[in-house]
């Protein structure tokens, strides 16, 4: 089950990675992840083992070098606040599935259709009209460009262009660079072929 995102720092993530992260530490009013569920991430799929409020005098120096902090003091500066402070005990899951999706080169007719179908299903439920095809062929055009560049070529605002990014992203057809996007091996071979279909 994918949970609600929550931020992770890159380098808690990489700890999470290699196992010598185990706890992240939240202040939250209610919990935003819950046990069992997951999150993808830069480095694959995390899960979320436990969730558990807990008092803060309680925190112990095993606590804090599970989270990722050097000692007590330091995870205790780190839970400023007045909400709720919850324990979440996480673990790498496994790799995150779109990556392999994203890079299958090959696509089958049947495959092909599954793709065309759901973003058919994209377009329709967009209040603004079909999109897909115009996002995927602006990626295409403009690997690297910043997202605030792309989403003003089509006259929209940031967040709700790298939201519809996000759509084609699940479908394996878009990969995130360090700055900007481009399309994947999946994403490439899902335009050659509607290409090669449509002559």
């Amino acid at each position: 089950m994918q949970d609600g995102d929550v931020q992770i720092r890159m380098g808690t993530l990489q700890g999470i990675a290699d196992g010598t992260v185990t706890l992240a530490f939240r202040r939250w009013e209610q919990p935003r992840v819950r046990a069992g569920g997951t999150q993808r991430t830069s480095v694959g799929v995390v899960e979320f083992t436990s969730v558990e409020p807990v008092d803060e005098a309680e925190l112990t120096e095993a606590e804090a070098h599970a989270a990722g902090y050097a000692d007590l003091p330091a995870l205790r500066a780190a839970q400023v606040g007045d909400r709720q402070l919850y324990r979440v005990t996480v673990r790498l899951a496994g790799p995150d599935p779109r990556v392999a999706l994203r890079g299958r080169s090959r696509l089958s007719a049947g495959a092909h259709a599954e793709i065309a179908a759901r973003l058919d299903r994209l377009d329709r439920a967009s209040r603004r009209g079909p999109w897909t095809a115009t996002v995927l062929d602006l990626i295409a055009a403009n690997p690297g460009v910043r997202a605030p560049d792309l989403a003003e070529r089509l006259g929209l605002e940031t967040l709700p262009f790298k939201r519809d990014v996000r759509k084609l992203k699940e479908l394996g057809l878009t990969e995130s660079l360090e700055i900007g996007y481009r399309l994947s091996p999946r994403g490439r071979a899902y335009r050659r072929l509607t290409d090669q279909l449509s002559r």
